[in-house]
């Protein structure tokens, strides 16, 4: 019989401090997340005591329309974060997978970004501000909400793709992004082979500046994804340049995005022993990588990564960067190492 793991579900910031305290000083092994829902990505937690989660963290703070600028606690639905920012015409164009399920804190713990980052940047390029809870039991506050206040946000920067390994999330502060004046998507279908890749650099070389330019190799064939955004004059600049191309408008336009966004949750979803491995490429390396798999995969082709999908037996991610430093980080939050281990890369 399973044993079930206790759960906690503090409602406040203070709450997830003394949470996780309690927990350090009686030798605890935390379960850190908040929906749990990209336990596929990263690494496998090892058995641990008790679960905290900060899905029950979920209020707005601080929302400045005319400043670009918008704190949420961890637990904030993402979707909810979107739609309330569509409703004043901005975004937070991160375009995490698990969209409905996702909270802002687990976005910004598994770094995730998606098709737009060729224009916006990722997490990093968008987060002026934190709030997280150490094992110590205290609230340490990184950054502020100004765009141009980077006073302490290198701490804050740790955290973003840490997967819950050193400190927990308590709160986050967005620049945010107006919507573009309107937008339109180019498919173009690709033959297979090295020069699937010459479109991609034709656009890469031109004035053009998409906002996302994926290939992807799936349901069957290869295609070229093109987003295009700006006023109409920039959008029959596109339409000149990208001449014999499909053109995709308003909600099939919005449907072909979400089905981009979310293939990795229903490949995952399909294949139980399956995963995914992030490959980083330049431009140059990118379609020699992609010609050596034999996976469905995702190519951020004007961003240098790719995502393949194995249905069975991944290969072994090795941690990326300096891992004696990354050792060093974990140390200094949690030398006991009592939160989410293995969760980063099975390393740390």
């Amino acid at each position: 019989m399973k044993i079930l793991t206790p759960s906690i579900r503090p409602e406040t910031p203070a709450q997830l401090a003394d949470a996780l305290h309690g927990l350090a000083a009686e030798g605890r092994t935390i379960r850190l997340g908040g929906n749990f829902s990209k336990d596929r990505l990263g690494g496998c937690v090892a058995d641990t005591g008790v679960t905290v989660s900060t899905s029950a963290m979920k209020r707005l703070l601080k929302y400045e329309p005319r400043d670009l600028t918008i704190s949420v606690e961890a637990g904030m639905p993402w979707a909810e974060l979107e739609c309330m920012l569509a409703r004043h015409r901005q975004m937070l164009p991160l375009d995490p997978p698990w969209t409905n399920e996702s909270t802002a804190g687990g976005v910004v713990a598994a770094n995730l970004s998606g098709p737009r980052r060729r224009l916006y940047g990722t997490a990093r390029d968008m987060i002026i501000g934190m709030t997280f809870a150490t094992l110590a039991g205290k609230l340490v506050m990184s950054g502020g909400m100004v765009v141009k206040n980077v006073a302490g946000l290198d701490m804050a920067k740790l955290m973003i793709g840490s997967f819950g390994t050193l400190a927990a999330i308590a709160v986050v502060n967005f620049k945010v992004f107006p919507l573009p004046a309107a937008s339109c998507t180019f498919v173009m279908n690709l033959r297979p082979g090295l020069r699937r890749f010459a479109e991609r650099d034709r656009i890469l070389r031109s004035v053009l500046q998409p906002a996302a330019i994926d290939l992807v190799n799936w349901p069957s064939g290869y295609r070229l994804l093109v987003r295009a955004v700006g006023n109409d004059a920039v959008l029959q600049r596109y339409v000149r340049e990208l001449r014999g191309a499909s053109i995709v408008t308003g909600e099939e336009e919005s449907s072909l995005w979400e089905d981009v966004r979310e293939f990795t949750p229903r490949f995952l979803a399909q294949h139980p022993r399956g995963g995914v491995v992030a490959i980083s490429a330049t431009h140059t390396e990118m379609p020699a990588v992609a010609a050596s798999l034999d996976v469905p995969y995702i190519a951020r082709a004007g961003s240098g990564v790719l995502y393949a999908h194995y249905a069975s037996d991944p290969p072994r991610v090795s941690i990326r960067g300096d891992s004696a430093m990354m050792t060093k980080v974990k140390e200094m939050f949690d030398p006991e190492r009592l939160l989410n281990p293995g969760r980063l890369y099975g390393c740390i």
